[in-house]
């Protein structure tokens, strides 16, 4: 068995289809649209098998998460990349366009070379080599 996809809510459909396209190559599939529901979705397909849904519909409640703290539930996902030196790259690519990074490049005590940033919604995004 494998993850098929991973789902997270969005009040910015297109800001964070845009993230994903800009930063970390992720293609995305024709928008997806349910009239009755005014539901709305992509996906994005990164270099592998995992997907990323990204969803938008009037009247989903805020998260009450603080992106700085942990909680029950989804924590991150990670993106992995070619190399340590991309980690880095793409670390300061990302913070010098205005997103914040809330861990900073460094190998891991189970061997991972990472960073993590949030995205612009606020989730935990691993860049991982």
């Amino acid at each position: 068995m494998k993850i098929d996809h991973i789902a997270v809510w969005t009040y910015d459909l297109e800001g964070l289809r845009n993230f994903y396209m800009h930063y970390f190559d992720a293609s995305s599939t024709e928008i997806y649209y349910n009239h009755s529901k005014e539901f709305r979705s992509y996906f994005l397909v990164f270099d592998g098998d995992c997907r990323l849904e990204i969803m938008e519909m009037p009247n989903i409640g805020k998260s009450k998460n603080d992106p700085m703290k942990h909680y029950t539930g989804l924590a991150h996902f990670a993106i992995k990349v070619d190399s340590k030196t991309e980690v880095d790259r793409l670390t300061e690519t990302i913070r010098n366009d205005g997103f914040k990074v809330v861990g900073e490049p460094r190998t891991t005590g189970d061997g991972y070379y990472e960073s993590v940033i949030l995205d612009p919604d606020g989730n935990r995004v691993e860049i991982v080599a």
